[in-house]
């Protein structure tokens, strides 16, 4: 299917806007059933006293703002490109605000979501996953071969892998451009152990004539154990890589180079490393792939944000809220409000109580903790002289963006007063 970006990524965010709000959309407000997106934002209701209901996730328009423009500011200042990565939003609206906030493409890691991208006009993808699924490589080269202006990287971390691929591929008109990846120690999810591996599996592709050998990669939040001095160790073997395959004459006839890493808790050791790449045969294009900043949370990676250890450059700010209701008070010491596992992340940490809601004021959550989940419930436990009465809300925090937007289709923005400004779609 041939593209023209700009004009598909406008036709396609603007259909979103005309999509009616009804039952699929948990949180909304009942009376909005019928209206479209657009002009239920246009309403600029608030979202305490505008028929939402409990449980709903809401994203500071603010700290959404912020988080885009200081990300953006951080890569353009250490010379990175960025390709924020999507899986963790799947939301076409936030990807155009990455991309208009300085992004060279998004990060993706399923055939799935390319597919979602691509039709919201993505025009640079990388692909953080070796794919060998015949029929989504067939449609991957369709894409290509349809749209000139389309780039698309993706890993490769294996003999077999690239044979595979190679075979799904025969006949297209455009090679695919692919990364070896290196792993990250004998304990990492992907990638090829060794660099004599890394040799054999650049060896495979060179022989395969629908692949093209563009880089390295690989991602250093895998490294065992991860320290600053086990992250950079690893982030100068994936440089020295580059480098011995260049001197090898592995990247001849390329215009550039791809050198590519970067989760959301160690990006300033990849700024550091990648600083100090060698001049090679062509450009490096120094790819940074962070993506849990886009909301950043209130646990996980407000521990781990490299922003903790690099104060002068900013700070990110927790860009979610899940707001329930307090449904049952059975005792001094306990209560239960109305949102659990099928609203809040809860892999890497429980929700997190922030802050009491009654009759248009709010005060913090002193003496609340989440201490479990239900599906449908979150347990508190309550100091007794605790003032929490059934009826109230309660706001909290989210660790782990990743799986908090996979459970809201349609998710309100709001400003610090409440007012919801716009609404941002997913697609999992």
């Amino acid at each position: 299917m041939a593209l023209d970006p700009g004009g598909t990524a406008t036709e396609a965010l603007a259909a979103l806007a005309e999509e009616r709000v009804d039952h699929r959309f948990k949180g909304l407000p009942p009376d909005a059933d019928g209206l479209t997106v657009a002009d239920l934002a246009a309403q600029r209701r608030n979202l305490f006293t505008g028929g939402f209901s409990t449980p709903v996730l809401a994203l500071s328009a603010e700290h959404l703002e912020h988080n885009l423009r200081l990300m953006a500011t951080y890569t353009e200042r250490h010379g990175l490109a960025f390709a924020p990565h999507g899986k963790t939003t799947m939301a076409p609206q936030l990807f155009q605000r990455q991309i208009d906030n300085g992004a060279w493409g998004i990060t993706l890691a399923v055939p799935h979501q390319v597919r979602v991208a691509r039709a919201f006009g993505i025009r640079r993808i990388f692909l953080a996953n070796e794919l060998v699924d015949a029929a989504a490589l067939r449609w991957i080269a369709a894409e290509l071969t349809g749209d000139p202006s389309f780039a698309f990287v993706c890993y490769v971390d294996s003999v077999r892998g690239v044979e595979l691929m190679d075979a799904a591929l025969r006949g297209t008109r455009r090679p695919v451009d692919v990364v070896v990846e290196l792993a990250a120690g004998d304990g990492a999810r992907t990638g090829v152990r060794t660099e004599a591996e890394c040799a054999e599996v650049a060896d495979a592709v060179a022989a395969a004539p629908a692949l093209r050998l563009v880089g390295v990669a690989g991602y250093e939040g895998e490294v065992p154990d991860a320290n600053p001095e086990r992250v950079h160790a690893w982030l100068r073997r994936l440089v020295a890589l580059a480098a011995d395959f260049d001197k090898a004459g592995r990247f001849q006839g390329l215009d550039e180079i791809v050198v590519s890493a970067g989760g959301s808790a160690w990006f300033d050791a990849v700024a550091d490393v990648f600083a100090e790449i060698p001049g090679l045969s062509a450009p490096v294009l120094k790819l940074l792939r962070s993506g849990a900043y886009v909301s950043h949370d209130d646990g996980h990676y407000r521990k781990l944000t490299p922003f903790n250890r690099i104060s002068r450059e900013g700070a990110l700010e927790p860009a979610f809220r899940l707001w329930a209701q307090v449904v049952s008070r059975p005792s001094a010491e306990q209560a239960f409000v109305n949102a659990g596992k099928r609203d809040a992340a809860y892999d890497l940490d429980l929700p997190f109580a922030q802050v009491v809601r009654r009759d248009g004021t709010e005060r913090p959550a002193t003496g609340v903790e989440v201490t479990a989940l239900s599906d449908q419930h979150a347990w508190l436990r309550t100091a007794p002289e605790t003032d929490l009465r059934v009826g109230d809300w309660l706001g909290m925090g989210l660790s782990h963006p990743c799986t908090s937007f996979d459970k809201w289709q349609l998710i309100p923005v709001a400003e610090a007063d409440g007012t919801v400004v716009d609404y941002v779609r997913t697609f999992f």
